[in-house]
């Protein structure tokens, strides 16, 4: 049902729920230098920029100043070394993985962790062998919202953007791919916390039991009214 189909996941937020080990790396910088530790719900809301943009808005809300290059460094050090310590692939996961693999479809991970964390985080999962390509905020020159850095992961994995289908779970993954004129699908459970100002997705899921069905929808030309999917994801919307 999905030959030559190329299905292409952020990471943190749509596959994996990272922020515990997320929130636990920064916090344990933060705390070692002086600073005060913050919510889970302030990591969350910046994964989908990177780690550099978390520990900038951490000291954005604590009024601190400090060496952002240095954090990031003692940051990425505490994190690759426990990576998975409690990140789990969200409910469904993996057996939609498995379902569309099953059914040709070729899998691919377009993210702004880096290259070599995804790919770690993803083996100590025992999830990496599902993914024909992992393209991480360095693996080229740009990263999302660029659109090139998701075409780029669908070129990595031998696919066609013609033929291809984002998840996402956040504003970035949207605008990414919009500008790469390629449909995407929204997780309602992601990290997700800003209005979309009206940019609808093609698609919204509560959960990846419904993925195959909508993936499917929208690659054969069917998608649910865009009204009723801005919405779903953003209720405020419905309000104005």
């Amino acid at each position: 049902m999905f030959k030559d189909t190329t299905i292409v996941f952020d990471l943190d937020g749509t596959l994996v729920d990272t922020a515990p080990d997320l929130t636990n790396a920064l916090n344990e910088v933060l705390t070692r230098r002086g600073h005060a530790a913050v919510p889970a719900e302030t990591i969350r809301a910046c994964v989908g920029h990177g780690a550099r943009i978390m520990i900038e808005e951490a000291l954005r809300r604590a009024g601190a100043e400090d060496d952002v290059d240095r954090m990031l460094a003692e940051f990425l050090v505490h994190y690759e070394a426990n990576i998975a310590a409690e990140s789990r692939p969200f409910p469904g996961a993996v057996a939609a993985l498995e379902d569309l693999a099953a059914q040709g479809a070729t899998l691919a991970v377009c993210t702004n962790k880096r290259e070599y964390l995804s790919r770690r985080l993803l083996q100590a999962l025992r999830i990496d062998h599902h993914f024909s390509a992992i393209a991480g905020r360095d693996t080229f020159a740009v990263s999302k919202p660029d659109p090139g850095h998701l075409t780029g992961a669908i070129a990595l994995a031998g696919g066609d953007p013609s033929r291809a289908v984002m998840i996402g779970d956040s504003e970035v993954d949207l605008r990414t791919a919009k500008a790469a004129a390629i449909p995407v699908i929204l997780v309602s459970f992601g990290y997700a916390t800003s209005p979309l100002d009206g940019v609808a997705p093609e698609a919204v899921i509560d959960h990846f039991d419904e993925l195959a069905a909508r993936a499917y929808a929208l690659l054969n030309g069917a998608a649910p009214g865009a009204s009723e999917r801005l919405r779903r994801l953003n209720p405020a919307a419905d309000q104005a």
